[in-house]
């Protein structure tokens, strides 16, 4: 490795790290009092004092992915809700329609077993459920949409039931705007 590229890489390190500064959005004082957020739990600093992207901040992507769910699980060959994936559906609704100004992608995954047809349509009708379930709960059609993975992405590879059972999933990715 030459010496030019190795001063790139130092200077692209140290901008980087420049830019990683977690209070930038905090200004003042990042304590205060606590509120609630009703989602069962609390967080210290006020919601305008959150960060964008801070767990903290009931309005944020990563309180979504943390506190309500991003993700419902299915039985074998299965594209039927389960109470539990009921559940984390009906807070991604109440959050999604809190906070208008999100889309959503909802991908359909299916785990290794099977051929990558079946898997596909398996994944398509497992976001289709979660999808005509969030609409039922006043989420509007126009924020939403589907892709099937099928098993192309797993989060597991091997060839236990606790792989597959991860690999059985519908994610919800949020998107910005998409209209009401």
């Amino acid at each position: 490795m030459g010496t030019l590229s190795k001063v790139l890489i130092v200077m692209a390190a140290l901008g980087l790290a420049a830019c990683n500064n977690p209070d930038r959005y905090l200004g003042g004082d990042a304590g205060g009092a606590g509120y609630d957020d009703g989602w069962g739990g609390g967080a210290a600093g006020g919601i305008d004092a959150a960060p964008l992207g801070d767990v903290r901040n009931p309005a944020s992507p990563a309180f979504f992915q943390a506190r309500v769910g991003d993700r419902v699980f299915f039985a074998v060959d299965q594209s039927t809700l389960t109470p539990e994936a009921r559940d984390i559906l009906a807070g991604q609704a109440r959050w999604l329609n809190e906070n208008r100004g999100y889309g959503i992608v909802i991908e359909g995954h299916a785990d290794e077993r099977g051929t990558r047809e079946y898997n596909l349509a398996l994944g398509a009708r497992r976001a289709n459920a979660v999808q005509e379930y969030l609409v039922s709960l006043g989420v509007s059609p126009g924020r939403l949409r589907t892709i099937s993975y099928g098993k192309e992405r797993p989060v597991e590879i091997c060839s236990e039931e606790a792989c597959y059972a991860r690999n059985r999933r519908a994610v919800t990715v949020l998107t910005l705007s998409a209209g009401s």
